[in-house]
């Protein structure tokens, strides 16, 4: 019988390594042998090969009376388990424990702190893998990985592009740091057309450089149609979008009308209303203000999802499982069934619905007098948007005013209290970037029409100020009990990235305070900047020097707010998170009547996940919007629009249009007129010849040159 091919020598010392770390105790030739899959004619090349490695100290071989020679790891030290962080040239980094990957359009080998991977040391190994690592010491500090073996696939199904072809078809994935593309025998091509987005499922991952294997399972349509767009980022960053058959039972198991209970707070005189958007559905909260003596009386009532969603229940499974809701110009990817949050859980108007309700007395400078909180049941009085609220309160419309004059005095009363609750709060060194969000406008034929600013009035302001007060005095009054609970932390920023800011404001010019670091720092920034054509830029600079809010069960404070307690109670409907406050805080309550509580869930590993599934939102909801500007600008190839220079780097200028809510790119090397280089001291390109100057600020005419609708670019050339 023939030998079967044995592997590089390399190679199979990686999988006996990879054994032995798996099996953590010592084994046997005959065992090593039996994993490997080797035979008898391969025993003489394995004997030699372990002694090898016992003399390279990387593994011992103690002699047991039963077993003879066993053989055990002696550096597990240098071996590690962790994910692949995979750039899209090849090179990869080894992520290790909570270490977090910096973003990948900004992966350089020499600014990372993560143990780089080169190309040939990837193995079998893609982006996201869960594999053992060996981590090699190199000079200089660095350290290196190899990937040892994969323990775990991040992605059995991928999304992409068909290519079809005569017998053998291609599928490019959408991810570029899958770095192969997918072969498909026409068989397993499921009816796909070329051009088509399709899902594929990898049957055969290979090893080296050949491409992988698999069969199309689904195929989601033209990639123009922006319905299909939301599908493929849905499948890409891995959205759950579809609710078990069990989940959906318990949620139609409620009746319409909500039965009476007993102990509930009956609010239906107090006047709430909700002010959302034009286009919400879920309405999370209601509010109420009242003018005191002292000051004012607020409520802010909260849908209460904890009457629905019971620990343990499918509904409760499914909604931890996604964190968060999120949400697309097009479409809504629900964290629960549209029954409860568009219907039963939506605090919509005229209809009773439960609540948990905080109610809190400020005085007239703001100052917080007291506080209750307690399960109620109330009716909104009126469905209001921001736009109605501006028009009726800044604007002054008359006939907006009549039509809801029983709530007038209300409206204007709570203005009061916001613009009391915002100053106090901006006083004690909240932090108040001004950034723009874009919103991308869909026409009736489903096509983006234009992508703007989004509109952030008054209103929004009110609601803000109204819900962070609610967040913060639920998290004082779990921290003064000691009560375990997630709490939103923001913890200070690097000292070395408000350095690199400080050296930048000087290249625009700006002569910052003394005092770098605090958050009345930022703010006087901030100050210095309002109303000037510098403001955007510095507040996306700014903001990229802090750290990302987070949840854990440890109370650092919230750097942010200038805050040292604060939580998320105010959107259950869409947060998980929230749902675990609602649920601690009625514990709390519930235990000092006396009564029975509900069970704790783990809160380390539940802020721990939770995070992530908000980050794994965030950069879907981001990419959704870029694969929609990019589309819209793709029919503007060749026009000419005025930009301001937005940032700057030895690949060129970066360009935020004013006409729309627009971002793209001048390559340095098409910026005609002379030989420009990147002044990185203060951060500008230098024409060599004409020592002209491009930096942060320059407003500029530019024309759009082309799109790259996979990679999400928008090039730009100067308008000349």
């Amino acid at each position: 019988m023939k030998s079967k091919e044995i592997p590089r020598k390399n190679l199979l010392e990686q999988e006996i390594i990879a054994y032995l770390y798996e099996k953590k105790e010592g084994q046997n030739m005959a065992s090593i042998m039996d994993a490997l899959s080797l035979t008898r004619s391969d025993r003489k090349m394995l004997t030699t090969l372990l002694a090898d490695m016992c003399r390279q100290d990387i593994i011992a071989c103690p002699r047991t009376r039963k077993a003879g020679k066993v053989y055990t790891l002696v550096q597990e030290a240098d071996l590690v388990e962790g994910t692949v962080e995979v750039h899209p040239k090849g090179f990869a980094f080894a992520i290790i424990g909570d270490m977090e990957p910096f973003p990948t359009q900004k992966t350089d080998k020499s600014l990372r702190r993560d143990p780089f991977i080169a190309p040939d040391n990837l193995g079998s190994a893609h982006q996201g893998d869960r594999v053992i690592f060996r981590l090699i010491p190199k000079k200089g500090g660095r350290t290196e990985a190899v990937v040892i073996k994969v323990i775990q696939r991040a992605a059995t199904f991928l999304v992409g592009t068909y290519e079809a072809g005569r017998e053998t078809s291609l599928v490019i994935p959408e991810d570029e740091r899958f770095l192969f593309n997918v072969l498909v025998h026409r068989k397993d091509s499921c009816g796909a057309r070329n051009g088509e987005a399709v899902v594929v499922e990898v049957t055969d991952f290979k090893t080296g450089k050949r491409n992988p294997e698999g069969r199309i399972i689904e195929v989601l349509g033209n990639p123009d149609d922006i319905k299909v767009q939301a599908e493929i980022v849905i499948r890409k960053h891995k959205l759950p979008y579809k609710f078990s058959d069990k989940a959906l039972q318990e949620a139609d198991m409620y009746p319409d009308a909500m039965p009476e209970e007993k102990g509930r707070l009956d609010l239906h005189a107090i006047p709430h209303v909700t002010i959302d958007g034009e286009t919400a559905r879920d309405f999370d909260d209601a509010v109420a203000v009242e003018k005191t003596a002292k000051g004012w009386r607020l409520y802010v009532s909260i849908a209460d999802v904890s009457y629905y969603v019971k620990p343990g229940s499918a509904l409760d499974g499914e909604a931890y499982d996604r964190g968060t809701s999120v949400y697309f110009p097009n479409r809504v990817v629900p964290m629960l069934p549209e029954r409860l949050s568009n219907n039963l859980c939506s605090l919509v108007p005229n209809e009773p619905r439960p609540a948990f309700t905080a109610i809190m007395d400020f005085d007239r400078k703001g100052k917080r007098l007291a506080k209750k909180f307690s399960k109620s049941i109330i009716t909104s009085h009126h469905r209001l948007t921001y736009t109605i609220v501006k028009q009726i309160l800044v604007d002054r419309d008359k006939a907006l005013a009549h039509k809801y004059s029983d709530i007038l005095p209300q409206l204007r009363e709570m203005a009061q209290l916001a613009a009391v609750l915002e100053k106090k709060r901006l006083d004690r060194g909240s932090i108040g970037f001004s950034i723009p969000e874009a919103e991308v406008l869909i026409g009736a034929a489903e096509q983006v029409t234009d992508v703007i600013r989004a509109e952030r009035n008054m209103a929004h302001k009110l609601i803000e100020e109204f819900m962070l007060a609610a967040n913060e005095a639920v998290a004082f009054t779990l921290a003064a009990e000691g009560f375990p609970t997630l709490y939103r932390i923001h913890e200070p920023p690097d000292d070395v990235k408000v350095m690199e800011f400080t050296a930048f404001a000087r290249t625009l010019g700006l002569h910052l305070p003394a005092d770098g670091g605090s958050p009345k720092w930022f703010g006087k920034v901030l100050s210095l900047v309002a109303g000037t054509p510098k403001e955007y830029i510095v507040n996306n600079i700014l903001l990229r020097t802090m750290q990302r809010a987070r949840y854990s069960p440890e109370n650092v404070g919230h750097f942010g707010l200038a805050a040292a307690y604060y939580t998320h109670f105010t959107s259950p409907i869409r947060r998980y998170p929230d749902l675990i406050v609602h649920r601690t805080l009625f514990t709390l309550l519930t235990k000092k009547k006396g009564g029975r509580a509900s069970p704790a869930p783990d809160l380390q590993q539940a802020g721990d996940f939770l995070s992530g599934r908000e980050r794994a939102a965030v950069l879907a909801e981001r990419e959704m919007t870029e694969r929609l500007q990019v589309r819209f600008m793709a029919e503007k190839i060749g026009e000419t629009f005025e930009g301001i220079v937005s940032g700057v780097t030895a690949f060129g200028l970066f360009i935020e249009l004013l006409d729309h809510f627009v971002s793209g790119a001048i390559e340095i090397a098409k910026i005609k007129g002379d030989y420009y280089h990147f002044d990185e001291k203060n951060y500008r390109l230098v024409g060599s010849h004409t020592n002209k100057i491009f930096q942060v600020g320059d407003l500029l005419r530019i024309k759009v040159e082309s799109v790259d609708k996979r990679q999400r670019r928008i090039n730009f050339v100067l308008d000349e």
